[in-house]
Protein backbone atom coordinates (compact mmCIF):
# COMPACT_ATOMS: atom_id res chain seq x y z
CA UNK A 1 0.00 0.00 0.00
CA UNK A 2 1.00 3.51 -0.90
CA UNK A 3 0.74 6.22 2.11
CA UNK A 4 1.35 9.58 1.45
CA UNK A 5 1.59 11.82 4.73
CA UNK A 6 0.22 15.17 5.22
CA UNK A 7 2.43 16.95 8.16
CA UNK A 8 4.77 14.52 7.87
CA UNK A 9 7.73 16.06 9.42
CA UNK A 10 5.94 16.47 12.75
CA UNK A 11 7.26 14.31 15.27
CA UNK A 12 4.27 12.42 15.70
CA UNK A 13 3.29 12.20 11.67
CA UNK A 14 7.32 11.68 11.41
CA UNK A 15 7.16 8.32 13.58
CA UNK A 16 3.93 7.74 11.90
CA UNK A 17 5.68 7.57 8.64
CA UNK A 18 8.79 5.50 10.07
CA UNK A 19 6.20 2.73 11.52
CA UNK A 20 4.13 2.16 8.19
CA UNK A 21 7.59 2.22 6.15
CA UNK A 22 8.59 -0.42 8.75
CA UNK A 23 5.04 -2.14 8.10
CA UNK A 24 5.98 -2.48 4.63
CA UNK A 25 4.11 -0.06 2.71
CA UNK A 26 5.57 2.61 0.28
CA UNK A 27 5.28 6.02 2.24
CA UNK A 28 6.04 9.16 0.68
CA UNK A 29 4.91 12.58 2.86
CA UNK A 30 4.50 16.43 2.88
CA UNK A 31 4.99 19.31 5.01
CA UNK A 32 5.53 23.48 4.60
CA UNK A 33 8.37 23.69 6.78
CA UNK A 34 10.95 20.84 7.07
CA UNK A 35 13.41 21.03 9.74
CA UNK A 36 15.66 18.69 11.69
CA UNK A 37 15.84 16.09 13.32
CA UNK A 38 12.61 14.68 12.14
CA UNK A 39 13.48 15.80 8.33
CA UNK A 40 16.85 14.00 8.39
CA UNK A 41 15.29 10.92 10.02
CA UNK A 42 13.05 10.46 7.21
CA UNK A 43 15.58 11.07 4.80
CA UNK A 44 17.95 8.85 6.45
CA UNK A 45 14.81 6.20 6.40
CA UNK A 46 14.48 6.50 2.47
CA UNK A 47 11.49 8.34 2.82
CA UNK A 48 10.52 11.30 0.46
CA UNK A 49 9.63 14.64 1.32
CA UNK A 50 8.05 16.85 -0.61
CA UNK A 51 8.04 20.88 0.62
CA UNK A 52 4.19 22.34 0.13
CA UNK A 53 0.71 20.76 -0.27
CA UNK A 54 0.39 21.49 -3.77
CA UNK A 55 -2.79 19.32 -4.92
CA UNK A 56 -0.54 18.04 -8.34
CA UNK A 57 0.34 15.35 -5.65
CA UNK A 58 -2.80 13.44 -6.11
CA UNK A 59 -0.41 12.79 -9.56
CA UNK A 60 1.06 10.21 -7.29
CA UNK A 61 -2.32 8.07 -6.57
CA UNK A 62 -1.30 6.93 -3.22
CA UNK A 63 -3.95 4.31 -1.08
CA UNK A 64 -4.48 6.12 1.13
CA UNK A 65 -3.45 9.90 2.71
CA UNK A 66 -2.96 9.87 6.53
CA UNK A 67 -3.84 13.75 7.73
CA UNK A 68 -1.71 15.25 10.27
CA UNK A 69 -3.46 17.61 12.85
CA UNK A 70 -1.20 20.72 11.51
CA UNK A 71 -3.82 20.37 8.51
CA UNK A 72 -6.54 22.63 8.71
CA UNK A 73 -9.32 22.81 6.17
CA UNK A 74 -8.68 25.52 3.37
CA UNK A 75 -4.88 23.35 2.89
CA UNK A 76 -5.22 22.74 -0.50
CA UNK A 77 -4.05 19.42 -0.77
CA UNK A 78 -6.64 18.61 1.77
CA UNK A 79 -9.45 20.42 -0.25
CA UNK A 80 -8.63 18.41 -3.44
CA UNK A 81 -8.39 15.57 -1.47
CA UNK A 82 -12.28 16.05 0.13
CA UNK A 83 -13.37 17.08 -3.40
CA UNK A 84 -12.67 14.02 -5.06
CA UNK A 85 -13.75 11.80 -2.21
CA UNK A 86 -10.35 9.76 -1.68
CA UNK A 87 -9.84 7.87 1.52
CA UNK A 88 -8.20 9.58 4.44
CA UNK A 89 -7.44 8.83 7.86
CA UNK A 90 -5.93 10.56 10.92
CA UNK A 91 -2.17 9.35 12.05
CA UNK A 92 -3.32 8.08 15.88
CA UNK A 93 -6.36 6.11 13.66
CA UNK A 94 -4.24 4.62 11.73
CA UNK A 95 -1.55 4.11 14.52
CA UNK A 96 -4.35 2.47 16.41
CA UNK A 97 -5.92 0.02 13.24
CA UNK A 98 -2.80 -1.06 12.09
CA UNK A 99 -0.10 -1.55 14.62
CA UNK A 100 -1.68 -0.99 18.72
CA UNK A 101 -4.59 -3.59 17.83
CA UNK A 102 -3.70 -6.65 20.04
CA UNK A 103 -0.49 -4.90 21.45
CA UNK A 104 0.31 -4.09 25.26
CA UNK A 105 0.19 -0.81 25.03
CA UNK A 106 2.06 1.42 27.69
CA UNK A 107 1.13 5.26 27.18
CA UNK A 108 2.55 8.34 28.80
CA UNK A 109 0.50 11.27 29.05
CA UNK A 110 0.92 14.41 30.55
CA UNK A 111 1.52 18.13 30.26
CA UNK A 112 5.31 17.76 30.76
CA UNK A 113 7.94 15.20 30.36
CA UNK A 114 6.06 13.05 27.50
CA UNK A 115 8.62 12.21 25.83
CA UNK A 116 11.94 12.00 28.12
CA UNK A 117 9.25 9.23 30.01
CA UNK A 118 8.58 7.94 27.43
CA UNK A 119 12.17 7.44 26.04
CA UNK A 120 12.99 6.29 29.82
CA UNK A 121 10.17 3.51 28.90
CA UNK A 122 11.19 2.17 26.01
CA UNK A 123 14.76 1.83 27.26
CA UNK A 124 14.05 0.08 30.60
CA UNK A 125 11.78 -2.46 28.13
CA UNK A 126 14.84 -2.53 25.93
CA UNK A 127 17.79 -3.25 28.87
CA UNK A 128 15.42 -5.91 29.83
CA UNK A 129 15.05 -7.56 26.85
CA UNK A 130 11.43 -6.76 26.02
CA UNK A 131 12.33 -5.61 22.78
CA UNK A 132 9.58 -2.82 22.76
CA UNK A 133 7.62 -1.15 19.66
CA UNK A 134 7.35 2.41 20.36
CA UNK A 135 6.18 5.82 18.96
CA UNK A 136 8.01 8.73 20.93
CA UNK A 137 7.52 12.62 20.16
CA UNK A 138 11.60 12.65 19.70
CA UNK A 139 14.41 10.90 19.35
CA UNK A 140 16.42 8.94 22.18
CA UNK A 141 20.08 8.67 21.79
CA UNK A 142 20.07 4.92 23.08
CA UNK A 143 17.59 4.17 19.82
CA UNK A 144 18.79 6.59 17.03
CA UNK A 145 15.04 7.07 16.27
CA UNK A 146 11.90 7.95 17.06
CA UNK A 147 9.76 5.11 16.68
CA UNK A 148 10.11 1.25 15.47
CA UNK A 149 8.07 -1.69 14.93
CA UNK A 150 8.57 -5.01 16.61
CA UNK A 151 7.38 -8.32 17.01
CA UNK A 152 6.64 -8.12 20.28
CA UNK A 153 3.52 -7.79 22.66
CA UNK A 154 4.98 -4.42 24.04
CA UNK A 155 4.32 -1.10 22.44
CA UNK A 156 5.25 2.22 24.31
CA UNK A 157 3.76 5.59 22.57
CA UNK A 158 3.94 9.35 24.08
CA UNK A 159 0.16 10.36 24.44
CA UNK A 160 -0.64 13.48 23.46
CA UNK A 161 -3.81 15.65 24.45
CA UNK A 162 -3.49 17.64 21.57
CA UNK A 163 -6.54 17.04 19.18
CA UNK A 164 -6.66 14.49 16.48
CA UNK A 165 -7.00 15.80 13.14
CA UNK A 166 -9.43 18.16 11.30
CA UNK A 167 -12.31 15.90 11.26
CA UNK A 168 -11.96 14.56 15.31
CA UNK A 169 -11.49 17.07 17.75
CA UNK A 170 -11.09 14.31 20.12
CA UNK A 171 -7.45 14.22 21.89
CA UNK A 172 -5.22 11.50 20.47
CA UNK A 173 -4.39 9.72 23.30
CA UNK A 174 -8.26 8.50 23.44
CA UNK A 175 -7.60 6.38 20.83
CA UNK A 176 -4.95 3.68 21.93
CA UNK A 177 -6.77 1.65 24.69
CA UNK A 178 -3.60 0.91 26.76
CA UNK A 179 -2.98 -1.42 29.62
CA UNK A 180 -0.71 0.71 31.37
CA UNK A 181 -0.74 4.11 31.36
CA UNK A 182 1.17 7.04 32.96
CA UNK A 183 -0.23 10.27 34.01
CA UNK A 184 2.73 12.57 34.37
CA UNK A 185 1.23 16.07 35.49
CA UNK A 186 -1.58 18.17 33.98
CA UNK A 187 -1.52 22.31 33.54
CA UNK A 188 -3.55 24.06 31.34
CA UNK A 189 -1.71 24.61 27.86
CA UNK A 190 -2.67 24.11 24.55
CA UNK A 191 -4.58 27.50 24.62
CA UNK A 192 -6.00 27.62 20.38
CA UNK A 193 -8.23 24.51 21.35
CA UNK A 194 -8.62 24.38 24.89
CA UNK A 195 -10.88 27.29 26.91
CA UNK A 196 -9.38 26.26 30.31
CA UNK A 197 -7.74 23.24 32.54
CA UNK A 198 -11.76 21.63 33.15
CA UNK A 199 -11.37 21.02 29.18
CA UNK A 200 -8.48 19.34 28.87
CA UNK A 201 -9.10 17.08 32.46
CA UNK A 202 -12.38 16.13 30.67
CA UNK A 203 -10.07 14.64 27.84
CA UNK A 204 -7.97 12.65 30.28
CA UNK A 205 -11.21 11.91 32.06
CA UNK A 206 -11.74 9.95 28.28
CA UNK A 207 -8.70 8.36 28.23
CA UNK A 208 -8.98 7.34 31.92
CA UNK A 209 -12.62 5.69 30.79
CA UNK A 210 -10.55 3.20 28.02
CA UNK A 211 -8.01 1.84 30.80
CA UNK A 212 -9.22 -2.13 30.91
CA UNK A 213 -10.42 -3.19 34.56
CA UNK A 214 -6.87 -4.88 34.89
CA UNK A 215 -5.33 -2.37 33.31
CA UNK A 216 -2.85 -0.18 35.52
CA UNK A 217 -2.92 3.91 36.49
CA UNK A 218 0.12 5.52 37.40
CA UNK A 219 -1.20 9.22 38.48
CA UNK A 220 1.29 11.99 39.93
CA UNK A 221 0.14 12.37 43.79
CA UNK A 222 0.77 15.64 44.05
CA UNK A 223 -1.36 17.74 41.15
CA UNK A 224 -4.63 18.28 42.44
CA UNK A 225 -5.55 18.66 38.22
CA UNK A 226 -5.40 14.77 38.11
CA UNK A 227 -6.74 13.86 41.51
CA UNK A 228 -10.19 15.59 39.68
CA UNK A 229 -9.71 13.22 36.80
CA UNK A 230 -9.14 10.07 39.09
CA UNK A 231 -12.34 11.17 40.95
CA UNK A 232 -14.78 11.41 37.75
CA UNK A 233 -14.36 7.63 37.74
CA UNK A 234 -11.50 4.80 37.52
CA UNK A 235 -11.88 1.38 36.93
CA UNK A 236 -8.16 0.10 36.83
CA UNK A 237 -5.67 -0.21 39.27
CA UNK A 238 -4.63 2.76 40.74
CA UNK A 239 -1.04 3.72 42.08
CA UNK A 240 0.50 6.92 42.60
CA UNK A 241 4.03 8.48 42.58
CA UNK A 242 5.53 11.95 44.25
CA UNK A 243 3.04 12.49 46.22
CA UNK A 244 2.35 11.26 49.70
CA UNK A 245 2.49 8.01 49.43
CA UNK A 246 3.23 4.57 46.60
CA UNK A 247 6.36 5.34 44.85
CA UNK A 248 8.68 8.00 46.06
CA UNK A 249 12.89 8.81 45.12
CA UNK A 250 14.83 10.66 47.51
CA UNK A 251 18.86 11.09 46.68
CA UNK A 252 21.78 10.21 48.51
CA UNK A 253 24.23 12.62 47.88
CA UNK A 254 22.30 15.67 46.81
CA UNK A 255 23.28 15.36 43.08
CA UNK A 256 23.16 12.35 41.27
CA UNK A 257 22.95 8.92 42.94
CA UNK A 258 18.75 8.32 43.33
CA UNK A 259 16.74 6.03 45.92
CA UNK A 260 13.41 4.88 44.70
CA UNK A 261 11.21 3.59 47.37
CA UNK A 262 7.19 1.92 47.55
CA UNK A 263 5.13 2.23 50.21
CA UNK A 264 7.99 3.24 51.89
CA UNK A 265 10.29 0.35 51.12
CA UNK A 266 13.63 1.28 49.04
CA UNK A 267 13.30 -1.10 46.23
CA UNK A 268 16.26 0.25 43.75
CA UNK A 269 18.45 2.72 43.77
CA UNK A 270 21.01 4.30 41.08
CA UNK A 271 23.03 6.74 39.57
CA UNK A 272 20.62 9.27 37.20
CA UNK A 273 21.88 10.45 33.76
CA UNK A 274 19.49 13.50 33.54
CA UNK A 275 19.61 16.64 35.70
CA UNK A 276 16.30 17.98 37.73
CA UNK A 277 13.89 16.81 40.08
CA UNK A 278 10.88 16.48 36.89
CA UNK A 279 13.43 14.15 35.56
CA UNK A 280 13.64 12.20 38.73
CA UNK A 281 9.89 11.95 38.66
CA UNK A 282 9.96 10.85 34.79
CA UNK A 283 12.60 8.39 35.98
CA UNK A 284 9.91 7.06 38.71
CA UNK A 285 7.15 7.13 36.61
CA UNK A 286 8.83 4.82 34.61
CA UNK A 287 10.22 2.60 36.84
CA UNK A 288 6.78 2.14 38.06
CA UNK A 289 5.53 1.41 34.78
CA UNK A 290 8.12 -0.93 33.79
CA UNK A 291 7.06 -2.90 36.87
CA UNK A 292 3.44 -3.63 35.73
CA UNK A 293 5.11 -5.78 32.58
CA UNK A 294 6.77 -7.72 35.21
CA UNK A 295 10.26 -5.67 35.53
CA UNK A 296 11.29 -5.83 38.90
CA UNK A 297 12.74 -2.01 40.02
CA UNK A 298 16.04 -2.96 40.53
CA UNK A 299 16.70 -4.21 36.70
CA UNK A 300 15.14 -0.63 35.74
CA UNK A 301 17.24 1.45 37.66
CA UNK A 302 20.47 -0.60 36.46
CA UNK A 303 18.44 0.07 32.85
CA UNK A 304 18.41 4.05 33.78
CA UNK A 305 21.60 4.85 34.45
CA UNK A 306 22.56 3.63 30.82
CA UNK A 307 19.99 6.46 29.62
CA UNK A 308 22.02 8.32 26.89
CA UNK A 309 19.11 11.59 26.97
CA UNK A 310 16.58 12.86 23.99
CA UNK A 311 17.34 14.74 21.38
CA UNK A 312 16.58 18.36 21.98
CA UNK A 313 15.82 17.69 25.94
CA UNK A 314 19.01 19.71 27.43
CA UNK A 315 21.21 18.79 24.41
CA UNK A 316 24.60 20.05 24.35
CA UNK A 317 24.68 20.88 20.77
CA UNK A 318 28.40 22.22 20.60
CA UNK A 319 31.29 24.15 22.39
CA UNK A 320 33.02 27.02 21.37
CA UNK A 321 35.37 29.37 23.04
CA UNK A 322 34.48 27.41 26.11
CA UNK A 323 30.46 28.77 25.80
CA UNK A 324 28.45 25.56 25.45
CA UNK A 325 24.45 25.65 23.79
CA UNK A 326 22.24 24.00 24.48
CA UNK A 327 19.10 22.71 22.53
CA UNK A 328 15.61 21.96 24.49
CA UNK A 329 12.33 21.87 23.61
CA UNK A 330 10.63 23.66 26.35
CA UNK A 331 8.18 25.90 25.48
CA UNK A 332 5.51 26.39 28.74
CA UNK A 333 6.96 28.26 31.29
CA UNK A 334 6.36 25.16 33.77
CA UNK A 335 8.94 23.26 31.00
CA UNK A 336 11.05 26.42 30.94
CA UNK A 337 11.42 26.64 34.41
CA UNK A 338 11.86 23.46 35.52
CA UNK A 339 15.04 23.09 32.15
CA UNK A 340 16.72 26.04 33.57
CA UNK A 341 16.35 24.58 36.63
CA UNK A 342 17.94 21.33 35.40
CA UNK A 343 21.00 23.23 33.82
CA UNK A 344 21.52 25.00 37.09
CA UNK A 345 21.50 21.66 39.29
CA UNK A 346 24.36 20.77 36.86
CA UNK A 347 26.73 23.78 35.86
CA UNK A 348 26.54 25.43 39.46
CA UNK A 349 27.11 28.91 39.76
CA UNK A 350 28.09 29.18 35.78
CA UNK A 351 25.82 32.26 34.10
CA UNK A 352 23.04 30.79 31.85
CA UNK A 353 22.25 32.96 28.74
CA UNK A 354 18.55 31.75 28.04
CA UNK A 355 17.43 32.31 24.36
CA UNK A 356 13.78 31.65 24.17
CA UNK A 357 11.58 31.48 20.92
CA UNK A 358 7.68 32.08 21.93
CA UNK A 359 6.61 29.97 19.81
CA UNK A 360 3.67 27.55 20.28
CA UNK A 361 0.06 28.02 19.57
CA UNK A 362 -0.15 28.44 23.30
CA UNK A 363 2.63 31.31 23.52
CA UNK A 364 1.38 33.10 20.50
CA UNK A 365 -1.73 33.64 21.91
CA UNK A 366 0.18 35.35 24.64
CA UNK A 367 -1.68 33.33 27.36
CA UNK A 368 1.33 32.27 29.40
CA UNK A 369 3.00 35.52 28.86
CA UNK A 370 2.71 36.69 32.94
CA UNK A 371 4.09 33.18 33.71
CA UNK A 372 7.45 34.15 31.81
CA UNK A 373 9.36 36.51 33.79
CA UNK A 374 9.08 33.64 36.94
CA UNK A 375 9.95 30.73 34.44
CA UNK A 376 13.01 32.62 33.59
CA UNK A 377 14.53 33.94 36.94
CA UNK A 378 16.89 31.68 37.39
CA UNK A 379 18.45 32.85 33.78
CA UNK A 380 21.42 35.35 34.37
CA UNK A 381 20.18 36.51 30.88
CA UNK A 382 17.42 36.47 28.67
CA UNK A 383 17.19 36.94 25.04
CA UNK A 384 13.94 36.34 23.47
CA UNK A 385 13.05 36.07 19.98
CA UNK A 386 9.78 38.20 19.80
CA UNK A 387 8.79 38.14 16.05
CA UNK A 388 5.22 37.86 14.92
CA UNK A 389 3.65 37.50 18.81
CA UNK A 390 0.68 38.94 19.01
CA UNK A 391 1.59 40.61 22.50
CA UNK A 392 4.48 42.76 23.94
CA UNK A 393 6.97 40.66 24.81
CA UNK A 394 9.35 43.21 25.92
CA UNK A 395 6.41 44.45 28.13
CA UNK A 396 6.02 40.76 29.95
CA UNK A 397 9.65 40.53 30.49
CA UNK A 398 9.65 43.74 32.28
CA UNK A 399 10.03 42.23 35.83
CA UNK A 400 13.07 40.91 34.81
CA UNK A 401 14.06 44.19 33.98
CA UNK A 402 17.73 44.83 32.57
CA UNK A 403 18.78 41.64 31.75
CA UNK A 404 16.06 40.65 29.61
CA UNK A 405 16.19 41.89 25.22
CA UNK A 406 13.96 41.39 22.68
CA UNK A 407 14.67 40.82 19.08
CA UNK A 408 12.43 40.36 16.04
CA UNK A 409 15.49 40.16 13.82
CA UNK A 410 17.43 36.68 14.32
CA UNK A 411 20.78 38.13 13.56
CA UNK A 412 21.01 40.62 15.54
CA UNK A 413 20.01 37.76 18.52
CA UNK A 414 22.45 36.12 17.19
CA UNK A 415 24.95 39.20 17.74
CA UNK A 416 23.40 40.44 21.13
CA UNK A 417 23.95 36.96 22.28
CA UNK A 418 27.59 36.20 20.87
CA UNK A 419 29.09 39.70 22.11
CA UNK A 420 27.48 38.56 25.86
CA UNK A 421 28.87 35.17 26.10
CA UNK A 422 32.34 34.65 27.59
CA UNK A 423 33.90 31.51 28.42
CA UNK A 424 32.39 29.23 30.99
CA UNK A 425 28.65 30.75 30.13
CA UNK A 426 26.03 28.11 29.17
CA UNK A 427 23.69 29.67 26.59
CA UNK A 428 20.22 27.30 27.01
CA UNK A 429 18.28 27.64 23.51
CA UNK A 430 14.32 27.15 24.11
CA UNK A 431 12.18 26.47 20.93
CA UNK A 432 9.48 23.59 20.23
CA UNK A 433 10.53 24.69 16.02
CA UNK A 434 13.66 24.51 14.29
CA UNK A 435 14.54 28.57 15.36
CA UNK A 436 16.15 29.00 12.20
CA UNK A 437 19.03 27.30 13.07
CA UNK A 438 20.03 29.41 16.22
CA UNK A 439 22.13 26.62 17.31
CA UNK A 440 24.06 26.75 14.66
CA UNK A 441 24.76 30.41 13.68
CA UNK A 442 25.20 30.68 17.58
CA UNK A 443 27.90 28.00 17.45
CA UNK A 444 29.94 30.07 14.49
CA UNK A 445 29.35 33.53 15.68
CA UNK A 446 31.25 32.21 18.60
CA UNK A 447 33.77 30.74 16.67
CA UNK A 448 34.96 33.79 14.89
CA UNK A 449 34.62 36.01 18.03
CA UNK A 450 38.21 37.87 18.76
Amino acid sequence: MHIHILGICGTFMGGIALLARQAGHTVTGCDANVYPPMSTQLVEQGIALIEGYSPDQLAMQPDLFVVGNAVSRGNPLLEAILDKGLPYTSGPQWLADNILQGKWVLAVAGTHGKTTTSSLLAWILEDCGMNPGFLIGGVASNFGISARLTDTPFFVVEADEYDTAFCDKRSKFVHYRPRTVILNNLEYDHADIFPDLAAIETQFHHLVRTVPGQGRIIAYGAEASLDRVISRGCWSELERFGGTGGWQVAEDDGRDHVRFSLDGEEVADCVLPLAGQHNRMNALAAMAAARHVGITPASAASALSRFAGVKRRLEARGTARGVTVYDDFAHHPTAIATTVSGLRRRIGSRRILAVLEPRSNTMKLGAMKSQLPGSLSDADRVFCFAKNLGWDAAEALQPLGGKAQCFDDLERLVSAVTAEAHDGDQILVMSNGGFGGVHDKLLEALARKA
